[in-house]
């Protein structure tokens, strides 16, 4: 099975979007996607992008993707943020998400970022497993803070 890794067009944006559910399937919260496939367009593709994808193809097929975004750091510049790197189902175990992941790396050595970070559920070991083989440090200290798009149209400012 041949593999390539190639950047995300406007048109991949339906397959983006599947790979999306899937992943909140797996995740255990398919209600929470509120994303659609045409602000996924504007948001990657318009004149800011707000993302960039990069898709692995298995014999022409898109079979995966990692998706991540641009964020500053006061203590280490700019810095990459990957916000998911997803493997359809039955494409995983084949060397795929390690294409994805060391794709993602060569981005940030190429742009010289002073960090690359992502977020991994506590209770997906593959996932933990799998990013192990990177040699990351994994931060106890440090607690997620959100406010989501309904809870930002209640507050008063």
């Amino acid at each position: 099975m041949e593999i390539k890794i190639r950047k995300a067009l406007a048109s991949d944006i339906p397959t983006i979007m599947k790979l999306v559910h899937e992943l909140a399937e797996f995740e255990k919260q398919p209600d929470e996607v509120k994303n659609t496939e045409e602000q996924m367009l504007l948001e990657g593709f318009g004149p800011n992008p707000a993302f960039y994808a990069l898709l692995a193809e298995a014999n022409g097929k898109v079979c995966g993707m990692s998706v991540y975004f641009y964020s500053y750091s006061t203590w280490k510049g700019k810095s990459i943020y990957i916000d998911d790197v997803i493997v359809n189902e039955s494409y995983r175990g084949k060397g795929i998400g390690r294409k994805l992941m060391e794709a993602t790396i060569m981005v940030a050595k190429e742009e010289g970022v002073g960090k690359l970070h992502w977020q991994v559920l506590d209770w997906n070991e593959p996932a933990i497993k799998f990013y192990n083989k990177y040699n990351p440090s994994f931060d106890p200290e440090w607690i997620n803070c959100a406010i989501a798009k309904d809870q930002l149209s209640l507050l008063n400012y």
